[in-house]
């Protein structure tokens, strides 16, 4: 019997496939290169002026001071006036060591971090 097809075009047949893919293909492994950060060591404020870096304006500075009275600073105030040395109320806001001392740059007076005595 005759198709109709007598061109004599032949259809191509696909490839075979075989029964076995191949090898698998293996995972990539990257390797990310290290990351090199910046560690910045701050040194310790003090109840003095300290040689510092500004965070802000990045400058080489010595910071300004501050002291501020803290809830320490109040409570040995009222225990002065409650024990009867109302005259002394006033020295706790004296004492450098019942204050809180706050540390600015000079430069940009940004906030550097403070000393708790």
């Amino acid at each position: 019997m005759d198709s109709g097809n007598d061109k004599g075009t032949r259809v191509s047949q696909p490839p075979p496939y075989s029964e076995y893919p191949g090898p698998a293909p293996q995972p990539q492994t990257y390797v990310a290169a290290p990351v090199v950060m910046p560690v910045v060591v701050a040194s310790r404020m003090g109840p003095e002026p300290t040689p510092f870096v500004c965070k802000s304006c990045h400058a080489q500075i010595v910071t300004r001071i501050e002291t501020k009275p803290t809830t320490k600073t109040h409570l040995f105030a009222l225990l002065l006036c409650v024990i009867g040395c109302w005259p002394c109320v006033c020295i706790p806001y004296c004492v450098d060591s019942c204050n809180n001392t706050n540390h600015y740059c000079p430069n940009c007076n940004a906030y550097l971090g403070s000393y708790d005595s």
